[in-house]
């Protein structure tokens, strides 16, 4: 047997490489936020060498050098990452071999291994960013990589500005059919770009975990933490908002953590003031929702993952890793618990023994003059109004006996001070008592109508428990008397500085928001919605992606009827040809379009001389109209008025 000959590659141009560069800096660039410092620099210095050695005129890097590089840049991405098997280590060595296969472009074939890997690169970004902004630079990736395989193949020597037109051609007609897999693709719960991520770093956002200065780090950031649409008018206001969060009932002297509590519903009576609402929340890598005090349940199937437990705390089955969409209904009037069993009693009235004897001493005292429940919170909230008190983001350190000296000595703090402060001296006092956090108020954007509420509305209340009335929320900060209030925490506050920068930002935040509804956050839900829009009430799966084939098969079909068309002759000098060789088709004479003019005027001097000096002359002038020195250009109108003449002196048969 004999071996195949292999038939060898085409070369690949000079002009081609600057084309594979932009392709390497369109898709490997924006993964620099991501990535390791040192491997941005060593993939920027490999791409501006074989920048340099183009322009010099470019050879194989030797084989020796890619070796060392490869060597390096993987063994420096295992170090990174500790594996190459996780998405993050996966991704840095594609940018690597991508922007590596530069330095070894021997062949046509070796630059579309270039294009190739660019695509898949692209798809990649979206593990890290879904933003406005990304999606804009990556239709700008795509342009670049397509019209770099245009350049390989179809119009080497065509400008750059014709290759990135026929580019976004292309791409302009492949535009239907995303629309039609966008909205009729099967959609499932949760993110299209969601992978397990290993070692996943939490967001800014609440935690099960209250130590002096948490809640004041989440005020200093003006990061949106979830919005809310409310479906009923008019809105409530702001004060009456508590997001309910975190429960905490254990404290050791030093961080408060989730105490004791049943996994079954809350006992909650004399529901009052219902208000439903959509919520979209960021992700912050935790379970809990953040509803509004006091929601019994989610309202639709798609919180189907969403449990509550006895104190309230409505949570999610796995941790919120990207932006989800709930509606629930709330009650902003409420009893809770108004009894307890021995347990859940016991565990909100623990404190850490040898603390704070001065607040335990003073508690107490309080107790042996008036037991009530709700006076003792009074007097306690009354302490707070007429000491000196000062509200800060930044107060002083404490000592181990914390709320001793906070109470006594500092008196300056944030809300968790004083809510940790008032909880310790109902429990001293015989009170149950426990912290809430979450998030109060928020602002409406007057631009799309939502509720945005931000990291810096992260606070802390109270509750204590009182027989038959259940548990009742206190919130001390609020008593701190506005004078008292550190400027600094003002400025924190300050949304907009002047009117035109917050309507640009209510604007911005209002596309983005819109972004993430419609397109980052398209549900199962919103796909029904649309398919019944469009008269597809009740489509299974199996249903809608039979509609789905079919829509995309006719699709298909009328771009091939638009292709297919019957043209009109756009160039002259073509067009007259064909009229002339119709004529002669009818004296008997065949002219097969694939011939040559000069060929077929060759041929008539012997099959028909009599015709064969007026088709000679005609044949010449097409010729030097269609292929000569200016034929890119319309031909004037003096060469359209000598073909016509042309034309005319061939006989009418």
């Amino acid at each position: 047997m004999f071996a195949r000959k292999l038939r060898p590659h085409a070369a690949l141009q000079h002009a081609s490489l600057p084309w594979l560069l932009a392709v390497v800096f369109f898709t490997a660039a924006p993964h620099g936020l991501y990535q390791p410092v040192w491997l941005s620099a060593m993939v920027s210095l490999v791409w501006l060498g074989v920048l340099l050695r183009w322009r010099r005129g470019y050879k194989v890097t030797q084989r020796w050098f890619k070796l060392s590089v490869a060597a390096i840049g993987c063994g420096g991405i295992l170090l990174q990452f500790h594996t190459w098997l996780s998405y993050e280590a996966g991704i840095a060595l594609l940018i690597l071999a991508v922007t590596m296969k530069l330095m070894e472009l021997k062949s046509r074939r070796d630059a579309v291994v270039v294009v190739t890997l660019a695509y898949f690169l692209l798809l990649t970004y979206y593990f890290y960013s879904q933003s406005i902004a990304a999606g804009f630079w990556l239709l700008v990736g795509p342009l670049v990589v397509t019209a770099a395989l245009i350049q390989l193949y179809d119009a080497p020597e065509r400008s750059g500005k014709a290759l990135l037109r026929t580019s976004a051609w292309l791409l302009a007609q492949a535009l239907p059919f995303m629309v039609v897999l966008y909205l009729l693709f099967p959609r499932v719960n949760g993110p299209l770009w969601g992978l397990p991520q290993e070692g996943f770093i939490s967001r800014t956002g609440l935690s099960d975990i209250l130590d002096p200065g948490s809640i004041a780090r989440l005020v200093l950031s003006d990061e949106i933490a979830f919005r809310v649409q409310f479906h009923e008018r008019p809105l409530p206001t702001p004060g009456r908002l508590y997001w309910r969060g975190p429960v905490l009932g254990s404290y050791d002297g030093r961080e408060w953590r989730p105490g004791y509590f049943r996994l079954e519903r809350p006992a909650l009576s004399r529901l009052e003031n219902l208000i439903t609402y959509t919520m979209t929340l960021e992700a912050h890598n935790q379970t809990w929702l953040l509803p509004l005090e006091m929601t019994p349940r989610p309202a639709q199937a798609e919180n189907e993952d969403a449990q509550i437990n006895s104190m309230g705390v409505v949570t999610n089955r796995m941790p919120v890793t990207s932006r989800k969409r709930m509606t629930f209904r709330s009650y902003l009037n409420y009893r809770l618990d108004t009894t307890l069993d021995t347990m859940t009693l016991k565990a909100n009235l623990q404190l850490p023994g040898e603390r704070n004897p001065r607040t335990l001493a003073m508690a107490r005292e309080w107790r042996t003059e008036n037991p009530d429940s709700r006076q003792l919170a009074q007097r306690a909230l009354a302490y707070f109004r007429q000491e000196n008190f000062i509200y800060t983001l930044e107060p002083q350190l404490l000592g181990q006996d914390a709320m001793d000296d906070f109470l006594f000595v500092t008196r300056s703090g944030f809300c968790e001070h004083y809510a940790s402060a008032f909880v310790i001296l109902m429990r001293a006092a015989g009170v149950p008592a426990r912290i809430v956090t979450g998030y109060v108020g928020g602002e409406i954007n007057p631009v799309d109508g939502f509720f945005a509420v931000r990291q810096s509305d992260a606070h802390a209340w109270a509750e204590i428990w009182v027989e038959e009335e259940g548990w009742i929320r206190m919130d001390p900060t609020a008593v701190i008397p506005p004078e008292r209030t550190d400027t600094s925490v003002t400025a924190t506050h300050a949304s907009a500085v002047t009117d035109w920068v917050g309507q640009l930002r209510y604007r911005l935040e209002a596309v983005n928001n819109a972004w993430n509804q419609w397109v980052l956050g398209y549900t199962p839900d919103q796909q029904r919605d649309v398919l019944a829009w469009l008269g597809l009430k009740n489509l299974n799966r199996y249903s809608l992606g039979l509609f789905m084939g079919v829509g995309m098969g006719l699709l298909l079909l009328a771009l091939a009827l638009w292709m297919f068309r019957p043209r009109r002759e756009t160039d002259p000098a073509r067009a007259i040809w064909r009229q002339a060789c119709l004529r002669l088709e009818k004296q008997g004479i065949h002219c097969p379009l694939w011939e040559p003019p000069l060929a077929l005027a060759a041929r008539l001097e012997t099959e028909a001389p009599a015709l064969a000096q007026e088709v000679q002359a005609l044949a010449r002038l097409v010729c030097a109209t269609r292929y000569g020195r200016n034929a890119e250009t319309a031909p004037p109108m003096a060469t359209r008025t000598a073909l016509r003449l042309a034309l005319r002196r061939l006989p009418q048969f």
